[in-house]
């Protein structure tokens, strides 16, 4: 059986298959990583931890001298979804204000639920696309995006006064594997070789971890709502995304990669919430909506990342799963 040439038959498969197995899985037995336990409870939980090797993997790719392109590209991408969300919060925050909309066919659509969707972004999906439709700079720039986690942004965004500090152990930890990986890369061409051809093949047990934390019955509870949510965040900031990627000396593939909502964002609304009571009211079905942005954008992008990458190189689809050593140099 080519079990293995069949997944990259799918778009994105390597990420994307495993992903949806998780989340069926978790959809249809919630319990499974409880009731197993050990190894394979880990399987089902253990995102951070592959992505933090990943991370190291990855930066062991990657040359000193194309540092400053690599916070180049994390930079503008992150700062484009900064300034949607604060756009979007302006706009909004004009129109409804800070309590949900109550009635009709928007009801539950929130300044706080559309802010959360659009500032953060699936780390572990846009580092598995750009490891096999992009370069290892590219993969790289999400350790300059990663400031995008949580809610301090979408905190930023709204106004909530007293919240601007951000714990500088939190943004040491968002880079140090990459920085591990790099010296080590960099001291040692051989270990750059050793450790930079894992990183293909931890996508997938990522993928599947991520997609363990995805109840599939969310994009059911927000309905028709959720699922455009979803579609909005991927055309709005998909477009804009391009456009800057592009501008910046990239394909656009990178732009279509970051046009998602990271699972932890579906936490956003309840922690702003707890900061400011203001939006208690809004924080439940701005959480429903989020999550169901995350699934949508989760299984949306892939797809269209290697669809973009087909136009654009204008043959098959899909880079080597990491790029060799000679072009990170």
């Amino acid at each position: 059986m080519r079990v293995k040439r069949a997944i990259e038959n799918v778009p994105g498969g390597m990420m994307i298959v495993p992903l949806v197995l998780g989340a069926v899985i978790t959809t249809l037995a919630p319990r499974t990583a409880a009731f197993f336990g050990s190894f394979t409870g880990a399987l089902f939980t253990g995102a951070l931890p592959i992505l933090a090797v990943f991370y190291v993997c990855m930066g062991s790719t990657i040359s000193v001298r194309s540092l400053p392109e690599v916070v180049r590209r994390g930079g503008a991408l992150m700062g484009t979804k900064i300034v949607l969300g604060i756009l979007a919060g302006l706009l909004l925050g004009h129109l409804i204000g800070v309590q949900p909309i109550h009635g009709g066919w928007f009801a539950g659509v929130s300044t706080l639920a559309v802010v959360a969707a659009v500032n953060d972004t699936n780390g572990g999906l846009y580092m598995a696309l750009m490891s096999q439709y992009g370069s290892s700079e590219e993969a790289a720039s999400y350790s300059v995006m990663a400031l995008e986690s949580g809610p301090f942004f979408t905190m930023i965004t709204l106004g909530v006064a007293g919240l601007s500090s951000f714990p500088w152990q939190t943004l040491l930890g968002a880079i140090l594997p990459l920085a591990i990986g790099m010296i080590l890369g960099n001291l040692d061409s051989e270990l750059r070789d050793y450790l930079g051809s894992a990183a293909p093949v931890m996508i997938p047990f990522f993928a599947f971890a991520l997609g363990a934390t995805l109840d599939l019955r969310r994009v059911w509870e927000a309905g028709l709502l959720g699922v455009a949510l979803g579609i909005a965040i991927i055309l709005v900031t998909g477009t804009l995304l391009i456009l800057i990627d592009r501008l910046i000396g990239g394909k656009g593939t990178a732009g279509i990669a970051a046009a998602t909502t990271a699972g932890n964002a579906a936490a956003v609304p309840a922690l702003v919430a707890a900061a400011n009571h203001r939006y208690a009211e809004a924080a439940g079905p701005a959480t429903v909506l989020v999550a169901s942005s995350v699934i949508v954008t989760a299984f949306l992008v892939p797809p269209l990342t290697a669809w973009w990458d087909r136009r654009t190189r204008g043959g098959p689809s899909g880079n080597p799963p990491l790029p060799a050593v000679e072009e990170a140099l």
